[in-house]
Formats: structure tokens, sequence, C-alpha cells
């Protein structure tokens, strides 16, 4: 009876080990644990104080463009950034250069209906290499969200909110990209790692 009160404990310690290991594999690939929730934090706080961003890791002081959109709306670039997971992030301040409050325009999350369905966001924002004559849309996680800021509303004069957006990579000797975003002027950026 030990033998067997044994091989039951053992059974249950693998199963158990397993369900961990499977839970830990889907946390790190389901994309919603990391990346997609810091900035949407961040922009919510920045939302609710008024406050400058500080300046992020791999970001400048100095913008590497600047994208004029409607109504005072203005996208200041701050880094483009090569991983090396096979995506390029770019970093940026979404500024409202105006005296009153804008509401985000929704052209900006684009017109896909995977995306749109996970409310306002940069998901309409495309990169395109005219070296290579390739464009690349904002990726998505495993459930369809787009990987940038999400959950834009209205920006009130004056304020600024931190904000991202991942491509896939283009080719590794493509260092400059045309960065598009719906009702916004275009502006090239120079991709570093």
């Amino acid at each position: 009876m030990s033998m067997r009160f044994t091989a039951k404990v053992r059974r249950g310690m693998v199963a158990l080990a397993v369900a961990a290991g499977l839970a830990v594999g889907v946390a790190g690939c389901g994309g919603s644990g990391g990346d997609d929730k810091t900035p949407e934090h961040s922009a919510s706080a920045s939302t609710a104080s008024g406050s400058d961003p500080t300046t992020q890791q791999g970001q400048s002081d100095q913008p590497q463009a600047e994208l004029k959109g409607s109504d005072g709306l203005l996208l200041q670039i701050t880094s483009v950034q090569r991983d090396s997971g096979g995506f390029v992030t770019v970093n940026g301040t979404l500024k409202n250069d105006g005296a009153k409050d804008l509401l985000i325009p929704a052209a900006l999350s684009g017109n896909e209906t995977e995306i749109t369905k996970n409310g306002p966001s940069l998901g309409g924002a495309t990169l395109v290499d005219s070296k290579g004559k390739k464009r690349y849309y904002v990726l998505r996680d495993t459930e369809g969200r787009p990987l940038t800021t999400t959950g834009l509303g209205t920006l009130k004069g004056g304020q600024s909110l931190p904000v991202f957006m991942q491509f896939p990579s283009p080719p590794g000797d493509t260092a400059e990209v045309t960065l598009q975003l719906p009702t916004f002027s275009s502006g090239t950026v120079k991709i570093s790692g």
C-alpha cells in the first residue's frame, strides 16, 4: 500500500510541475503579462496627473522625428530600437500642442476589425521600408490586441502621453524607415540596435 501511495504522490508532483511549467510558458508567450501593460499603465498615470513623462530607457531627449497631426496633435519619436526577438519598438510622446482639450482621433486605430474591436490605440501605424519595398504593420498578441499604446482618450491642452508601437523587424541592413500614422504627417526615422 505504501508503494501505491508513493506512486500517486509522484504522479501528482509531476502533474503539478507540468502545470506550473505550462502556466509560465503561456504567460511568457501570451503578451499580456509584460510589455503591453506597462505603457498602458504609464499612459493612465500621465493622463490622471497631467505631468510630463520621464525619458524612458533607450530614449534620447531630442526626438528623431516630429509628426504633426490634426488639431495641434504632435507625435515626437524618441527612439526606434531593433530587438533580438525580431521586432522593432518605436517609442515617443504624443502631445496636445494646443490650448483646448482634444479627443484622440479614432482613425489612429486604423480600420482593421481585429484591432479596432480592442479600443482606441495607435494600431493604424505602419513602418515603410523603401529600400526593401515592404510595409510593416503593428504586431498583435495571441488574442489580437495591438502591441501599441491602447486606451487613448482625451488629451488636455499642453498634456503629453508616452506611447509605443511594435513592428516586425525589417532586414538587418535596413537602417531607415518611414513611420506613417493616420491623420499625421510621415517621418523618416533611424533604427538602432
